[in-house]
């Protein structure tokens, strides 16, 4: 029995070093240039090469780099520039026109939707 834990145990850290080795390679690599641009049903994908970032496109990342993802509520409503509402107990966000929107208290309000599921809220069903 010990005998089995104990390769049992082997093969899942060799496992997660091997994982970890196969992450740093990847993030490593340059990003691929080459996309596939779809065409009608008889026609396979034709590969496209894609152009190399330009310096406006990098001037507008840092620009929304800049930017606050999100801000406290006030008294549970939220600012014009940042009109999705979150609920941080609950994990949920509500946008405008949402079934819950008019009645939520935010705890925190998100300028997109995007911005809220990436700090790990989800949107609410209704």
């Amino acid at each position: 029995m010990r005998k089995g834990v104990k390769r049992a145990l082997g093969l899942g850290v060799l496992a997660g070093a091997a994982y970890a080795a196969w992450r740093a390679y990847e993030k490593s690599r340059p990003a691929p240039t080459l996309t596939w641009q779809p065409r009608p049903f008889p026609y396979p994908p034709e590969p496209v090469e894609t152009p190399p970032a330009t310096d406006a496109a990098e001037a507008t990342d840092s620009a929304m780099a800049d930017a606050p993802l999100w801000v406290d509520a006030v008294d549970g409503e939220c600012p014009v520039s940042h009109p999705v509402k979150a609920k941080l107990a609950s994990g949920i966000f509500h946008e405008e026109g949402g079934a819950n929107y008019t009645r939520t208290k935010a705890d925190r309000c998100y300028a997109t939707s995007a911005a809220a599921e990436a700090d790990g809220l989800r949107r609410a069903k209704r």
